[in-house]
């Protein structure tokens, strides 16, 4: 599986309500389950969709997008006053060790998952701090989502993550997405 983005032109379709029945602010909050001073990103945040829902639960929300044009649809929305936006790959955080007090990402793992990612998340995110990945399954339909060869399966994520030194709280299998909550 290789790198790619989301395609920019396409960028309407990331801020359709439709999407939470994948995954509702409501689970991803119970998933995240911030403190109000906490520091979290949002790995994938594309136009701000799942940013601007957790925002008002945090101290800080980072929304980290490889592509600037989509924090360019997010400014066209309004950025959320404590969100900063950062143009960046997961790969190369701009976060001291230990910053992060959690992070997540819904449906964008496969976007970014490679192990320099998973050392980095391990890195920026503090000790006892939560990673939430939301993502679409390899064993999914492929009905929405990605091409199911560009997906990885809960059991491979939660290799990736261990491998990281990351350890796993649970791990939810969809119909169409898993859920996985770890603990660095």
């Amino acid at each position: 599986m290789g790198f790619h983005t989301f395609p920019v032109e396409r960028a309407d379709a990331l801020d359709d309500p439709s999407r939470y029945r994948f995954c509702s602010r409501e689970e991803l909050l119970e998933l995240l389950d911030p403190d109000p001073d906490a520091t979290v990103a949002d790995l994938g945040s594309g136009t701000g969709f799942y940013a601007t829902d957790v925002a008002p639960f945090v101290g800080t929300l980072y929304a980290v997008d490889v592509q600037s044009a989509m924090h360019d649809r997010f400014r066209e929305h309004g950025v959320p006053a404590n969100v900063d936006l950062v143009t960046t790959n997961v790969t190369s955080l701009p976060f001291a060790e230990d910053e992060l007090d959690g992070a997540f990402s819904v449906n964008t793992h496969h976007e970014y998952a490679d192990k320099e990612a998973f050392v980095e998340l391990a890195r920026a995110i503090r000790s006892g701090g939560r990673l939430v990945t939301v993502d679409w399954s390899a064993d999914g339909s492929g009905d929405d989502g990605p091409p199911r060869d560009e997906r990885f399966g809960s059991d491979a994520v939660v290799a990736q993550l261990e491998e990281a030194g990351f350890s796993i709280d649970a791990v939810r299998d969809r119909p169409e997405t898993f859920a996985i909550v770890a603990r660095r």
